[in-house]
């Protein structure tokens, strides 16, 4: 349930008044779903999904939730024993001491609430028929929502934001993934080797002779049949635009070789942008399986490579007017924007340990691959943090100003990061935090004094100095993290951090095993 920021300004205004942004405030708060090919305002109640379930028979439905780490998980129900008390109350089906970041075996009865707002059906469950719903996740015996529920935390987040003077927020996750034909790995077996090895059709090094392989870095909109993907994007989109009413407007081969993409979606409200960005992996990956391949949102699985990113693109609204907005400014970005990027820029590196959560995604964080690693605002560069994109210009464009933050990567937690990243940039606005002169030359090409002399500083070179930016600098997440949530964030991810530290790499015994 998502609008984009990519399509074309007609197509975007026609979305916007569909949205209500020309309505009243009750008929703003309605979503939209994808019918025909267009967006069309609508909400599910309880009534109308049960109605749904009996039109479409409906056999079974999934009950779908987000861990604290970002994964995707579900329990299936039969519609035959499904109530309306059910829909209202919730379900006690879920355990919460076996779902990671959740809560401990003395405390583990958890309650599975059904969203009937993202019913859908399951194409590729044909033979039987099902449906899912995104579920909120609440503690037994009346105890309230669960602290570390991802889309309760994002949900809190938005409250937030009206108790700063705002209205909305509208999010735009850019998400890029690879695709492969085969993956194999061995770490079971350490004292025996351990390695990993990765089949595509495209990718110069598995190549039979009939192929068109793209070299390193090579991938950026090649044509078919270079780009063997083309079909399994275009099932991607109808599979997200029919049956999940996410809008998709583009989708393209991008710059690593080997099967890596990226599917443009819709921008929206902040909790359903989440929902969107979850629900566009889960399709993702299983239209791979569909198509005999298998899909990876591993920020880096390809050495000397490009790797994948979950740009993020947000505005603040109040009263139907982008507040990122005014004509008058250097790249038309009003002071609040700026304020805004101010407090991003601030909390950066701390933020890294949230947008960036895995070992892997420090492989990406490096110079030379169009990722960020420099904590600096711009417009056209995307050697910067944080970009501010100017294709147009003028009022009729004022909707599109927006914050493009660039170092989020599709191994995170939608929810979490949209909600720290508000968090940073209220804190920006409410602090009045310039983020100073936007850099408009290529700071990958800048020597460190120069760096330095600019003031431009850098992120997190791996997972373990992301922690310690985190836990030295939390106190602006306080409005929306509770700090047992950080604390298990930090749990979780330092025991991944040492998982690696404790295990020798395949290319060390290359460069060590003769010293």
């Amino acid at each position: 349930m998502l609008i984009s920021f990519c399509c074309d300004i007609e197509t975007h205004l026609i979305i916007l008044k569909s949205r209500g942004y020309f309505c009243s405030v009750e008929e703003k708060k309605l979503p939209y779903k994808v019918i025909g090919g267009k967006p069309t305002r609508i909400e599910y109640s309880a009534d109308d999904v049960f109605s749904k379930i009996k039109q479409e028979k409906i056999k079974f439905i999934d009950l779908q939730f987000t861990s604290l780490p970002g994964r995707f998980h579900h329990t299936t129900i039969s519609s035959n024993t499904f109530t309306s008390d059910q829909m209202e109350d919730g379900l006690p089906k879920l355990d919460g001491s076996s779902i990671v970041g959740f809560t401990s075996i003395d405390d583990s009865d958890l309650i599975l609430k059904p969203d009937p707002n993202s019913y859908a059906i399951i194409p590729w469950m044909t033979d039987k028929k099902s449906a899912r719903m995104l579920c909120d996740i609440y503690r037994g015996a009346g105890r309230g929502r669960l602290e570390t529920d991802p889309r309760g935390i994002c949900q809190k987040a938005e409250e937030y934001l009206t108790t700063q003077g705002f209205d909305e927020s509208f999010w735009g996750p850019e998400v890029e993934f690879f695709v492969f034909d085969k993956i194999h790995w061995d770490v079971l077996t350490p004292y025996k080797g351990q390695s990993y090895s990765i089949e595509s059709n495209e990718a110069p090094w598995s190549q039979e002779g009939t192929g068109y392989p793209m070299g390193l870095q090579e991938g950026y909109y090649p044509s078919t049949p270079s780009d063997t993907l083309t079909p399994f994007r275009n099932e991607c989109v109808d599979v997200l635009n029919d049956s999940f009413g996410i809008l998709c407007d583009n989708h393209h081969h991008e710059v690593a070789t080997a099967g890596q993409c990226e599917i443009d979606i819709k921008y929206d409200y902040m909790t359903n942008a989440a929902d969107g960005a979850q629900s566009y992996k889960y399709v993702v990956r299983n239209v791979a399986a569909e198509f005999g391949k298998v899909a990876t949102m591993m920020p880096k699985p390809i050495s000397m490579d490009s790797g994948s990113g979950m740009h993020t693109n947000v505005s603040l609204w109040k009263k139907d007017v982008n507040t990122f907005y005014d004509k008058d400014e250097d790249l038309e970005l009003s002071q609040t924007g700026r304020y805004f990027c101010g407090g991003v820029m601030e909390h950066a590196k701390g933020l890294t340990a949230i947008t960036n959560p895995t070992t892997n995604s420090y492989h990406r964080l490096v110079p030379g691959y169009e990722a960020p690693v420099y904590i600096a605002w711009s417009s056209s560069n995307r050697s910067a943090t944080i970009r501010i994109p100017g294709h147009f210009k003028g009022e009729k464009y004022a909707f599109m100003k927006r914050m493009e933050y660039r170092v989020p990567d599709p191994a995170s937690n939608p929810y979490l990061v949209f909600s720290a990243v508000l968090a940073a940039g209220l804190d920006g606005i409410k602090k009045k935090i310039e983020p100073g002169d936007p850099v408009k030359e290529d700071i990958y090409k800048m020597t460190k004094s120069e760096r330095i002399k600019r003031g431009i500083d850098t992120l997190p070179a791996n997972l373990g100095r992301a922690l310690d930016e985190l836990e030295s600098d939390r106190k602006y997440l306080s409005p929306i993290f509770d700090n047992e949530v950080l604390d298990k964030i930090i749990e979780l991810e330092r025991r991944d951090h040492r998982e690696i530290a404790i295990r020798p790499h395949p290319h060390e015994f290359y460069l060590y095993f003769d010293v």
